[in-house]
């Protein structure tokens, strides 16, 4: 008989789990407003501010590809690498709300040669790996088939 496994985040506190909406988990300072990713919990990372308060805040869950590469190497551990080992694209992707970049995995069967500065990719979970009793999940983006001429014109 099958069991259920359970979905874990493969990073505590990075996104939540929400398969229909994900979101990455950032923080944003309390007294100037400055978001970063991963959450902060000890100074602000705006150089003009000493705010040392933070609030958690959900990211925006869609933004537009500011880099790209592949990864034909097999990244060290942590990271748990399916063998064979895949190579897959990664993204850095522009949130505009939050004005920050966030680098992270592209889907699975999207590599470099279907990915342009200015696509369009929106927050999606899936699994890195899994054990016996769970799957552990990441985030990664997936593009959506819009393109940011802005964006575009600028590569």
């Amino acid at each position: 008989m099958p069991t259920t496994k359970t979905r874990v985040p493969a990073v505590e506190g990075w996104f939540t789990l929400d398969g229909a909406a994900p979101a990455l988990l950032g923080s944003r300072c309390t007294a100037c407003g400055t978001v970063a990713f991963p959450k902060e919990s000890s100074f602000c990372r705006n150089p003009a501010c000493t705010g040392t308060e933070f609030a958690e805040t959900p990211l925006s869950r869609t933004g537009t590809v500011w880099s790209y590469t592949d990864a034909c190497y097999q990244p060290p551990k942590p990271y748990v690498a399916a063998d064979p080992y895949v190579p897959f694209a990664i993204a850095a992707v522009h949130l505009a709300a939050e004005q920050m970049l966030v680098l992270g995995q592209v889907v699975p069967g999207v590599g470099v040669d279907e990915l342009a500065v200015g696509t369009g990719v929106e927050l999606v979970l899936d699994t890195l790996y899994e054990d016996d009793d769970h799957e552990y999940v990441v985030w990664k983006w997936r593009p959506t088939g819009t393109t940011d001429p802005t964006r575009a014109q600028d590569a």
